[in-house]
């Protein structure tokens, strides 16, 4: 994680900070932070991402439109169907961090700091 320690220690240029802030409020809404972690796991489309995050098919897609113009997500085309992904992983690892830190201010003992047989890790959901 050389970018990690490149960017503690000293402070980014002003552009980038405001340009964090907004990835911040692009992922201040449920539905974009469900669709993100159901994008973590693969490449999708409107109506799968619909039914996983229990939105309509319309409603995702204008939430993927907002995705798409904060670069967070990308789109293919195959046929008549539009698939997307992630841009990269970093918006997976924030999201991730962030849930992270939501079981520490919930938990005693955060789910993700117990042992797999305990958590549920690996497990069927």
């Amino acid at each position: 994680m050389n970018a990690d320690k490149q960017i503690r220690g000293r402070a980014p240029d002003a552009q980038y900070v405001e340009l964090a802030v907004e990835v911040f409020s692009m992922l201040a809404d449920p539905t974009r932070v469900r669709i993100i972690l159901a994008l973590g796991e693969q490449e999708r489309s409107v109506n799968e991402l619909a039914e996983l995050v229990g939105k309509s098919a319309a409603a995702v897609s204008q939430h993927l439109a907002k995705l798409r113009l904060a670069r967070i997500v990308a789109a293919r085309q195959e046929g008549a169907r539009v698939y997307y992904r992630l841009q990269n992983e970093h918006a997976s690892q924030l999201v991730t961090d962030a849930i992270f830190q939501a079981e520490h201010a919930l938990e005693a003992t955060p789910r993700h700091h117990r042992p797999a047989a305990v958590s549920g890790v690996g497990e069927a959901s």
